[in-house]
């Protein structure tokens, strides 16, 4: 829908017609049932669901990896983050200062900015390290938050997981390292308000990406047992994620009583979601897999909306929707131009946020083990060390039903187009660093197979 378009919209319905504010909330390594309003059933998060009471919920809100850094890659980029070196790998564990999100590309923030808008990232970064990369040099006017994939909640630093006995400063404002006090969950909530706050006289972009409920487990009263490494294997438990969950619930709380109170409730288009599917805590439950899967498990995550005045309260969408669809809805909500050299892979969802029916399409996936997908809905194929998968995710939503014979056409034309489509990318890192791996599971306390 163009910005003529909402201008319509909005003089028929009584609202602003200032371009709208974005606020994109991002959880890490949250499953696609972990909120209440997806069937949680062991705690409640009130805030976020009343983004689905006010809003839209999607049935298949997919991220477009099972992995952190990709799935950021293809939200900055609005395209498929097979494009670039650092879309191309597992996890966050090969962003550096030679590979990362480059600088001169398009992206989200930066068209935003372009075209008048005042733009902050609070939270994860993930896409590569100074001096080369940087959310500042992406497009963003404001950065607080962590540059690399996770750190301690509490002090704010993370193991060199080439040095593993070094510890990394990776709180940063802007471009210089800070020290601050506090619950990291807590103080990126408080930093969003602030932002809010500062520019409710102009229209902006909050890219708000929380790193809870990823590990270390810890929460505001437990700093986490002491550990051998930061992926904390032997840390956790169902009742510290879920504290972890309810802390970044009255973050979004906090937000969202800020825009009240400033009166830019009906000004802004709130999007809550998560870069992957979860990891041992999480609800994906009937879904197969989770982090690191292309099974549903791993690739499907809660996707929620909202816009009072704009998207019907109380609503629900059957479109397949994807991380890289947020550059190309919001570009086109603000009237932002894309840049023809790099357009968009993803689909401005704007249509079917205002109503309209769920458009087909093809979505692929491919990550390094030689994992491959594509998903036609309901049909997905998938390929997993060589072996080919054909389910029907409507009839099986656990995908053990393997129709690839019953439905060898369908199977034959998703098998085609996945490896059309994967010849046109980047071929897959090394799924590993075999030194990081080695020195994790030195330190490991853990047995692993």
């Amino acid at each position: 829908m163009s910005g003529h378009s909402i201008s319509a919209v909005a003089q028929r319905s009584g609202v602003s017609k200032r371009r709208p504010n974005f606020v994109f909330i991002m959880a890490d390594d949250m499953g696609a049932f972990d909120l209440s309003c997806y069937g949680r059933l062991d705690y409640k998060t009130p805030n976020i669901d009343s983004l689905a009471r006010d809003g839209m919920k999607f049935d298949f809100g997919y991220a477009n990896s099972s992995t952190c850094t990709p799935t950021r890659t293809a939200l900055i980029s609005g395209r498929y983050q097979n494009r670039l070196l650092v879309g191309s790998g597992l996890g966050g564990g090969y962003t550096s200062d030679v590979i990362g999100y480059p600088a001169g590309l398009p992206s989200l923030p930066s068209i935003l900015k372009t075209a008048g808008y005042r733009t902050a990232l609070v939270g994860k970064w993930d896409l590569g390290e100074l001096p080369t990369f940087s959310p500042n040099l992406s497009g963003y006017d404001e950065f607080f938050g962590l540059m690399g994939g996770a750190f301690d909640y509490w002090t704010h630093d993370m193991q060199d997981l080439n040095n593993p006995s070094r510890r990394l400063a990776t709180f940063y404002e802007n471009d210089q390292p800070i020290q601050v006090e506090g619950y990291a969950t807590d103080l990126f909530s408080d930093r969003a308000c602030n932002f809010i706050a500062r520019n409710a006289a102009h229209p902006f972009l909050l890219s708000l990406h929380y790193n809870a409920p990823h590990w270390p487990w810890q929460t505001r009263t437990d700093r986490g047992l002491s550990r051998m490494t930061d992926l904390h294997f032997s840390g956790g438990s169902p009742a510290i994620y879920r504290d972890m969950v309810l802390a970044m619930d009255e973050g979004v709380g906090k937000v969202l009583d800020t825009l009240r109170k400033l009166d830019l409730t009906r000004d802004t288009l709130v999007v809550f979601t998560s870069d992957n599917g979860g990891e041992r805590f999480s609800k994906m439950w009937p879904l197969r897999g989770g982090k690191g899967d292309l099974w549903e498990g791993g690739t499907r995550v809660p996707l929620i909306a909202s816009w009072p005045g704009r998207i019907p309260a109380g609503s629900k969408s059957i479109q397949v929707a994807m991380s890289m669809d947020f550059l190309p809805t919001f570009a086109s909500m603000a009237g932002a131009k894309t840049d023809p050299e790099y357009m968009p892979d993803g689909i401005d969802l704007s249509p079917q946020l205002y109503g309209a029916d769920p458009v087909e399409r093809t979505v692929f996936w491919k990550t390094p083990a030689d994992m491959l997908s594509a998903l036609t809905y309901p049909w997905k194929y998938l390929r997993i060390d060589r072996r080919d998968f054909l389910y029907n995710i409507e009839e099986d939503p656990t995908e053990h039903a393997n129709y690839k014979l019953r439905n060898s056409d369908m199977f034959a034309q998703l098998k085609t187009e996945a490896d059309t489509w994967s010849a046109s990318m980047m071929k897959n890192l090394p799924s590993h660093r075999p030194s990081i791996i080695e020195a994790l599971e030195a330190l490991d306390p853990l047995p692993r197979k």
